[in-house]
């Protein structure tokens, strides 16, 4: 790639764990959406641990990525992706790319993406959330999110994308363009929280200091939903294994969800907080009463 110093410059953030296949395939589309956007790349990439030669593959075949190998406590995900900010900002970029390792953005993403943004000179900053569907299904997976209404403001649906640029409520991180200016203003994402929730938190933050949250037109990647099987949401499970998974880092760990809560909730935090595990609770006393 030719690089000229009137090109922006875009540094990608990613971690991953133990996907080598996935993140390779990650990468070489993120390399593709960039010449066309005609982009100066390059990326971070925080390697949680993984045992399946990721960060040398990374290394080998993408000179332009900075992988950093973390040893110790896993990471998960928005530990990851904060400390993949942390070394991202090192490099001063125009703008940060959020992007799952599961992604593959199209070719067109970068470029619809960066033309959603405010003219020069704009009063308004914002950040450019990218929707992603299910390559099998066709389905909408994630993208920018609205609150189902003021007296649910943790309770989020997500925005089809049209043809047009959408003002939305926060999003998931799977595709996201952060300006610096945005960075400078808003900060990293917060290591509080301990895998999910990360995101949803940034955009709050983002829309509470006065930014923008624009959904780009169009799909911008393909990335599968996770599924609900075998998750706390997923009422055929025994009680005991909900609660579990409830409580574990990928379910809604008590610990971020206090800190979601208490930040974003006004003053029905309590409730909001404590909500998700008397139901789970009261789905085990029924199961229990139907068992007898």
């Amino acid at each position: 790639m030719v690089v000229t110093r009137s090109m922006p410059r875009l540094c990608a953030l990613l971690t991953c764990f133990n996907r080598v296949d996935k993140t390779l395939a990650c990468l070489t589309a993120l390399q593709v959406s960039a010449s066309d956007a005609g982009v100066e790349l390059s990326a971070v990439l925080v390697d949680d641990g993984s045992g399946d030669g990721t960060a040398e593959r990374v290394r080998a075949g993408f000179p332009w990525v900075r992988v950093e190998q973390h040893r110790g406590k896993p990471l998960f995900w928005c530990r990851g992706m904060h400390r993949a900010m942390q070394l991202g900002l090192e490099g001063r970029p125009d703008f940060m790319l959020l992007l799952n390792d599961d992604t593959l953005i199209y070719p067109q993403a970068l470029s619809v993406m960066l033309g959603c943004l405010p003219p020069a000179g704009a009063s308004s900053l914002a950040i450019i959330v990218g929707s992603t569907r299910d390559d099998a299904s066709g389905r909408h997976s994630y993208g920018g999110e609205r609150a189902r209404g003021a007296h649910r403001p943790l309770s989020f649906t997500m925005v089809t994308p049209s043809d047009q640029c959408q003002d939305v409520d926060t999003f998931n991180g799977n595709v996201v363009l952060l300006p610096a200016a945005v960075v400078q203003k808003v900060g990293l994402l917060d290591p509080s929280f301990e895998h999910a929730m990360g995101d949803i938190d940034y955009g709050l933050r983002a829309r509470a200091l006065g930014v923008r949250l624009l959904l780009a037109p169009g799909f911008q990647g393909a990335c599968s939903n996770n599924p609900v099987n075998g998750t706390f949401k997923d009422a055929s499970l025994p009680f005991r294994k909900r609660w579990a998974h409830i409580l574990g880092r990928k379910g809604l760990p008590w610990r971020s969800w206090w800190v979601l809560t208490r930040r974003h909730g006004g003053w029905r935090w309590p409730a909001l907080f404590v909500w998700p595990y008397v139901k789970v609770l009261l789905d085990g006393a029924r199961g229990l009463r139907r068992t007898r």
